[in-house]
């Protein structure tokens, strides 16, 4: 037996390298399911953080279906999702660079099909009837004027794309089938083609506060008449309606205070529960495509649910009512697609890195499709996910991950504990999983403890935890990020004056936020994180414009609170050393944001570090700019805590250390 090194926590010396992470690793999206191949989109590091749609037919042969130079990546709502369809063997999908729509087939080039003005387009659906696209349209043509969302249809003329006539049926960007509301998603093509289903909202609301779900009749010409109103509103959120084969509508709403499937009844005008659980069938619509559930059959359908943090993967027969879980060694899923008896989707566990897998659901046979990575971990090394509750204010409860040091072969000194990371998920509205981490595996391999915190506001608990954001951002995440730590810390798991917290987006003005006003953290690291909420308003894209209305409150009337919460206003209180990671194409969250309070706090005298990345968007998708960001948020804490690392990582400068 191999005898333990001893060095202190965050000198251990760990096989996860920043290099090992980023090497051969992709980001698996969307997945779809055309005759007998499989489909899905990868993001590749490596190529610069273009995503590549991905084929494999039954024989397991695997091909890129565009080819280099073209990114399926959509700019609807900014955060993108949906930007590619499959039918009969032909692709559809939004190119990043031009938001063009193309079309390819295997083994030809992609030809554009939409004009070369700004029009972007999302979340595309294949109506046969017609033989056209249906498809989300964001207008940004006009200067000075917010972005106008609808729905349209793309008479897709095959003979004219083919001989090179590549806009002379769309030259005008699509034919407008439902228009005059803030946003639109999901619009579903019923089986028989007569009609389709979408989603509506509007400004102040987001899709997880309230929406519409509409159903419509195409007349002779393939305009839509007829629209009524199926269920949702102000204050009920509705995500992705589907038909079932035979032609009934079915949807996931939270009008129980919990995201539950549904159908309607149209002869009846009646909506019926199927499986009402304490149990979240549905998840935020961030962005497009998204897909819990798919149908076997027109009585059956396969979907996921998730309680209390973990999901599970089910059949819910549409007769009885009866949900049975189905056994497969998985706590994460995503983009759920079902023809017979084949389901794929992506999945993932606390020893698992995310995976798009294939299941046979009558032998219940697992094949793996594409890892994430290929990259082997020792299962010694790796700190398994603990889901924990802790007393938070007011008398509530919040939710966390725990994560524990471990490395099989080191020790810390007898009586040393560990320093804590506290990770701040982004969106506000979303939520930290149990799926297998890299990146949290490479703190917890070096000797640091992780708490990824569900804090008030995150999905995965309930419409009413979601709810405990409403008007209290800045406020309810910070205190439940800090009591996790300070719980961690009264059991003795944690050192806790050696406490640091970390996040991105939101995660990262909820990172600001707790250095700036509570006194218990160490340092810090935000990544593209707000420190201006007002400034972040009057910014910011069309999508979120409106969204802090709910969790702080409507501006410019309640500037006061605005001011309140925002860390740059309050940098006098800021007495740690904090970190800041930018990129400098950053629509999202503007790099005058990070600047801002990257000169307060080098004004005052403080530890601080600015790691610009020149490309990059909201959120690093560059191989070398993760590395770079990993290890550099890594020796900024090794300065600050004071801990010598077992390998050398390339430097940031630090000033007023």
């Amino acid at each position: 037996m191999n005898q333990k090194r001893v060095a202190p926590y965050g000198s251990w010396k760990s096989p996860i390298t920043s290099d090992l992470i980023v090497r051969g690793t992709v980001g698996l999206g969307q997945v779809a399911l055309d005759g007998a191949d499989v489909y899905w989109g990868e993001l590749r590091p490596s190529e610069g953080g273009r995503v590549c749609i991905v084929r494999q037919t039954p024989d397991g042969e695997r091909s890129d279906i565009i080819p280099k130079g073209f990114n399926a990546r959509t700019r609807v709502h900014e955060y993108g999702g949906g930007a590619y369809t499959v039918a009969d063997g032909t692709v559809y999908f939004s190119n990043f660079a031009d938001q063009r729509l193309y079309r390819v087939k295997p083994g030809a080039q992609p030809q554009p099909l939409t004009p070369a003005i700004d029009l972007r387009y999302a979340d595309a659906n294949f109506d046969r009837t017609r033989r056209r696209l249906i498809a989300v349209r964001e207008d940004h043509t006009e200067a000075g004027r917010e972005a106008v969302n609808t729905i349209v249809a793309l008479e897709i003329d095959a003979e004219a794309v083919e001989s090179g006539a590549q806009e002379a049926s769309v030259a005008n960007g699509g034919r407008v089938l439902v228009s005059g509301n803030d946003f639109y998603s999901s619009p579903r093509v019923s089986p028989d083609g007569r009609r389709l289903a979408w989603l509506t909202w509007n400004h102040p609301n987001m899709p997880w506060d309230g929406c519409e779900l509409w159903v419509g009749e195409f007349d002779e010409e393939g305009n839509l008449a007829r629209k009524r109103l199926v269920a949702g509103g102000a204050d009920e959120s509705i995500f992705q309606p589907e038909w079932s084969p035979s032609g009934v509508l079915y949807f996931v709403s939270d009008r129980s205070g919990w995201w539950n499937l549904y159908r309607w009844n149209e002869e009846g005008e009646s909506i019926e529960a199927l499986c009402e659980m304490e149990a979240e069938f549905g998840k935020p619509q961030w962005v497009f495509g998204l897909s819990t559930y798919a149908f076997s059959s027109a009585d059956r359908l396969i979907c996921t649910y998730g309680e209390r943090g973990l999901w599970r993967l089910a059949s819910l027969d549409l007769t009885s009512g009866s949900l049975e879980p189905i056994d497969i060694p998985y706590t994460e899923f995503n983009s759920v697609k079902v023809k017979g008896e084949r389901a794929v989707f992506g999945a993932g566990s606390p020893t698992e890195r995310l995976a798009n897998v294939e299941l046979n659901l009558k032998t219940h046979e697992l094949k793996i499709l594409r890892r994430s990575s290929d990259l082997e971990v020792d299962a010694a090394y790796l700190s398994i996910a603990e889901p924990v509750e802790f007393p938070t204010e007011g008398g509530l409860t919040a939710h966390a991950i725990f994560y524990r040091p471990r490395n099989p072969d080191s020790v810390a000194p007898e009586g040393e504990r560990p320093p804590l990371l506290v990770m701040c998920h982004g969106g506000p509205t979303s939520a930290a999983t149990t799926t297998l981490h890299l990146e949290i595996q490479y703190w917890t391999t070096r000797g640091i403890a992780v708490l990824d915190v569900n804090y008030g506001g995150s999905t995965g608990y309930g419409r009413a935890y979601r709810q405990r954001l409403d008007g209290t951002w800045g406020i309810v995440d910070i205190d439940d990020c800090v009591n996790g730590a300070r719980y961690l810390a009264e059991r003795g798991e944690i050192d806790g004056a050696r406490c640091a917290i970390t996040g991105g987006s939101a995660g990262g003005y909820t990172t600001l936020g707790a250095l700036t006003f509570r006194d218990f953290f160490k340092a810090g690291a935000s990544h593209y994180g707000v420190s201006d909420l007002a400034a972040l308003v009057r910014d910011t894209h069309k999508f979120e414009s409106r969204y802090l209305d709910r969790l702080i409150g409507p501006y410019p009337e309640r500037e006061d609170l605005y001011t309140e919460r925002s860390p740059i206003h309050f940098t006098e209180q800021l007495s740690c050393p904090v970190i800041f990671f930018q990129g400098l194409e950053d629509k999202v969250v503007p790099p005058n944001q990070a600047e801002m309070m990257v000169d307060a706090l080098r004004a005052k005298g403080l530890p601080v570090a600015y790691v610009a990345f020149e490309g990059e968007q909201h959120g690093f998708r560059r191989a070398e700019n993760i590395k770079r960001a990993l290890d550099g948020e890594l020796y900024f804490y090794s300065r600050v805590f004071g801990f010598e690392l077992a390998d050398e990582v390339e430097p940031v400068p630090i000033e007023n250390l």
